[in-house]
């Protein structure tokens, strides 16, 4: 990896200036402005903002699948000017194949890229004692409840090994209790795979939960309005939320928003 003077490594993922606009029936609608950001290597970095906010649209110019109207998006100290299998992202929606079983889907990028099977069978069976498929192989979407879907959808985006992982509010379309149940399971994917993650959400207790830093951002137009690390130890529980640091950083969060 490319590093800063000194040694140190440089950010995997670094806006610098970035602003982004759009044109909406004639009018010109400012989503961000001013982005100024980075995330370490390995580091898991959330993004916390209402809706509208433009966080999304922060997330979608890191991958690629938007130009900033002005600034810089690096990941890894180069230019991004498109979407590549090094950035994966995780929807809200997992977007599975209806027509292919739990195993096909996971499997699809491997095979898309014509790896051996002796390649991958064992990252694919890791993987599937890791997120709780197992015994599910053989089932279609269709019989999956959501959670059960977005693990296969988690799944799908670790077997290719991305070096950035980048989750827009990935658990927002669950039930209160499934959706409990996938941050720990994310709390216990990300312990073991430790890669890079850009998390989108609106949850306060969500971000600080997962993350090592939060970032709160302003109404439209997005702007960083202070970025909070998160000094929890890991390895992390829901338990954790009702502790008094834990508390006491939510009315930090509390106070910016």
């Amino acid at each position: 990896m490319p590093e800063r003077p000194g040694g140190a490594p440089r950010p995997a993922i670094q806006l610098v200036d970035v602003w982004k606009e759009f044109v909406k029936r004639g009018r010109r609608v400012e989503a961000l402005q001013t982005i100024d950001f980075a995330v370490e290597p390995n580091e898991f970095a959330a993004i916390l903002g209402p809706s509208g906010c433009g966080k999304s649209t922060l997330l979608n110019v890191v991958a690629g699948f938007d130009r900033p109207t002005r600034g810089e998006v690096l990941v890894d100290g180069a230019p991004v000017a498109a979407p590549e299998p090094s950035r994966a992202v995780v929807f809200q929606e997992p977007a599975l194949f209806p027509w292919y079983t739990v195993l096909d889907n996971i499997t699809f990028g491997p095979k898309t890229r014509r790896q051996k099977p002796a390649d991958y069978t064992p990252k694919v069976d890791a993987l599937l004692e890791q997120v709780g498929l197992r015994g599910f192989e053989s089932h279609y979407p269709a019989e999956l409840s959501g959670g059960m879907k977005q693990r296969v959808g988690i799944a799908r985006v670790l077997v290719m090994e991305p070096r950035v992982l980048l989750m827009d509010e990935p658990f927002g379309s669950l039930d209160a209790q499934t959706r409990l149940l996938m941050q720990e399971l994310l709390l216990a994917v990300w312990e073991r795979h430790h890669q890079t993650v850009l998390f989108i959400t609106h949850d306060i207790e969500e971000a600080l939960l997962l993350a090592d830093s939060v970032s709160v951002m302003t109404a439209r137009p997005g702007r960083i309005k202070k970025r909070l690390t998160v000094e929890l130890p890991r390895p992390r529980t829901l338990e954790l939320t009702t502790s008094p640091v834990f508390n006491e950083l939510k009315r930090e969060v509390l106070a910016l928003i």
